[in-house]
């Protein structure tokens, strides 16, 4: 089996720059991403992922290897090899996975005027853009277990941005606590999840009340209005989109051509994200998840 640091080095050069949402200048070298940019995607180091590849830093945790699936655009079989030429167990058939194909990737990258984040079955934000981070804040600035939309909303994650949905929020709570419930009944041996319920059940009365309801809350598209610091108040069309066979949930803001919003949203495109087609970036700027 091919060595942790050959295997990473083999697919950065495979992957296309523009695939992964970086513009190829004239007089590029690198047959494909650069060191930096996948440093700069995968949240990590450029020394850190430079000893990885010369086999100089040993036994990255599951984070990381999990962090540089994605970044590289693996697929589930590649990325199974990078886990296991780790030392470490590929994620369980029958668990949650955070693993975003490259498909998914590469919609959102050429959709990058548009702040889009990326959740799992139990609303943990996994993949954001620029302007995900310019509208919400920057999820970097966060530890891993408290980019889960559900912490946010009822137990001690980070507060949300100020927001007031269309149909109200506890019509927006129990929509969450909906699909938790959904994900409980198809991932019943997924720890981490069996967790997240156990504790928020304990800690919130709110959503303790929403789990016993028998009423069920699907989702449906909606404006929201996020109170930015920059920009003031900003109403936006809030949709989630499905991907079937991934178990995701592509979360999407966007406003009508023409309308303030619209500009708003423009402004924070020129001052706080980057331009159509730059890569997916992180903003010094802390905030939740959605």
């Amino acid at each position: 089996m091919p060595e942790f640091g050959e295997l990473l080095h083999g697919w950065r050069d495979r992957l296309s720059p523009a695939d992964a949402g970086f513009t190829a200048m004239a007089g590029r070298r690198a047959p494909g991403l650069r060191r930096e940019e996948l440093a700069q995607l995968a949240g990590l180091s450029v020394d850190y992922v430079l000893r990885l590849e010369q086999g100089r830093a040993t036994n990255p945790s599951a984070q990381v290897v999990g962090s540089l699936a994605r970044a590289l655009q693996l697929s589930r079989t590649e990325r199974d090899q990078l886990y296991r030429s780790a030392g470490l167990l590929p994620p369980r058939d029958g668990t949650i996975s955070a693993h975003v194909p490259a498909s998914i990737q590469r919609l959102a990258v050429r959709l990058g005027d548009v702040p889009i984040g990326v959740f799992t079955a139990d609303w943990t934000l996994v993949w954001w853009n620029a302007m995900w981070c310019a509208l919400i804040g920057d999820p970097s600035a966060l530890p891993v277990e408290q980019r889960n939309l559900a912490r946010a909303l009822f137990g001690n994650g980070p507060a949300l941005p100020a927001l007031e949905t269309e149909h109200g929020f506890d019509a927006f709570e129990a929509s969450i606590v909906a699909d938790l419930k959904d994900a409980v009944s198809r991932y019943p041996a997924d720890a981490r999840l069996n967790r997240l319920v156990r504790d928020l059940r304990a800690e919130s009365e709110a959503f303790a009340r929403h789990w016993v309801a028998e009423s069920a809350a699907q989702h449906t598209s909606e404006q929201k209005t996020i109170y930015h610091p920059d920009v003031g108040e900003i109403r936006l069309d809030c949709d989630v989109l499905l991907a079937p066979g991934a178990d995701l949930r592509m979360v999407t803001y966007t406003a009508a051509t023409g309308t303030t919003d619209a500009g708003k949203l423009d402004l924070l495109r020129v001052t706080r994200g980057q331009p159509t087609g730059s890569a997916p970036q992180r903003v010094q700027s802390p905030g939740g998840p959605m």
